[in-house]
């Protein structure tokens, strides 16, 4: 039998190249080799509650550009998590179990944090206990594997610590689960900063066109000491050369624009020129599949009812489980003999 993937995606926005760098690509290179369940985790967006418009548009976005970098709702699983309502079950009694000082000492949650206490309403209990979630989502169809950004590292450790001792206090259920970093673990934004992402405008998407492509690398951060073309220029650091290392496979043309800029013998536009040329030859058939399944709308709905359908067997086989080894299965195991009459 195959392993298992489960991963997942909040569906806050279209998706864009740091996805696809950082989790999409390593999705549909092992799709073929596990039972993979994709998961839109819409219990998790409780910091987007007040526009669900925005929500309702992401999930059908998110489902539309995974099937436009090439995952195959056939042989996977598209799963809608507020269509398994088991999600929600499980996260509720692993609770019970789940330190508030583990939560609290999670990193990526404390950063997460800190940018919502910024604004005026404040911390969602919701978003608070989403590390939970993400938990519960893993453990439930008992994943081995993980493919997750580097930001998501800590969540799979608290993942294995709660999968360990649920096993070793009750009965022997899930899976420790391992992580498994894309191939470039950190996309910086076309603005330089370390987050990327449509409420910043530092992003490209995957169903950008051309020339909405072509625009935003020519508006790319790049050296800032550097003034003229003439002048030395530094690679480190700089966010062309690293979308260059990371999109564009032709690494005789990387290293030539990298060795004439730091001698000053290139100018920012021909290397962004062709940055944006070697972008959009990647991008093209997403596009073209994105196009493809935006005409027939049916067929994304039919991805996520058959995914969803799906994962919900499986789900209820794992949660009968969890009831029986937490002696929940109240009718089954009928009345103890100090209650009955």
């Amino acid at each position: 039998m195959k392993k298992t993937i489960l991963t997942g995606i909040r569906p806050t926005g279209s998706l864009h190249l740091g996805h696809f760098a950082g989790a999409l690509e390593n999705w549909v290179r092992l799709q073929n080799d596990y039972e993979c369940f994709f998961l839109i985790a819409d219990y998790q967006v409780s910091d987007y509650a007040d526009d669900i418009d925005r929500v309702r548009d992401s999930v059908w976005q998110v489902a539309l550009d995974w099937l436009a970098v090439g995952l195959d709702p056939q042989d996977n699983h598209f799963v809608i998590e507020s269509l398994v309502p088991q999600h929600a079950e499980l996260s509720v009694l692993l609770s019970w179990f789940m330190p508030l000082g583990r939560l609290q000492r999670n990193p990526t949650l404390k950063a997460e944090m800190a940018d919502l206490e910024t604004g005026k309403k404040g911390v969602p209990v919701g978003f608070f206990v989403y590390p939970l979630m993400q938990v519960a989502n893993i453990l439930l169809p008992r994943a081995n594997l993980v493919p997750v950004g580097e930001d998501q590292l800590p969540h799979i450790e608290m993942t294995r610590e709660m999968a360990r001792r649920f096993n070793r206090d009750f009965a022997d259920v899930f899976v420790e689960p391992d992580a498994l970093v894309g191939r470039v673990p950190r996309l910086v934004g076309t603005d330089g900063q370390a987050k990327m992402g449509k409420s910043l405008n530092n992003a490209i998407f995957l169903k950008d066109d051309a020339a909405t492509v072509t625009r935003k690398v020519m508006g790319m951060y790049t050296d800032p000491t550097r003034l003229r073309a003439t002048d030395p220029g530094h690679v480190e650091g700089n966010p062309v050369f690293m979308y260059h290392d990371a999109f564009n496979p032709d690494v005789a043309e990387v290293n030539d624009l990298k060795e004439r800029y730091v001698k000053g013998a290139v100018g920012d536009v021909e290397v962004k020129k062709k940055l944006a040329v070697a972008l959009n030859h990647l991008l093209d058939p997403i596009r073209e599949r994105r196009a493809r399944f935006e005409a027939n709308p049916s067929l994304v709905k039919e991805a996520l009812e058959k995914g969803s359908n799906e994962e919900r067997a499986v789900a209820e086989e794992t949660m009968a489980r969890v009831r029986e080894a937490l002696r929940l299965d109240y009718i089954a195991r009928g009345m103890p003999a100090a209650a009955a009459p």
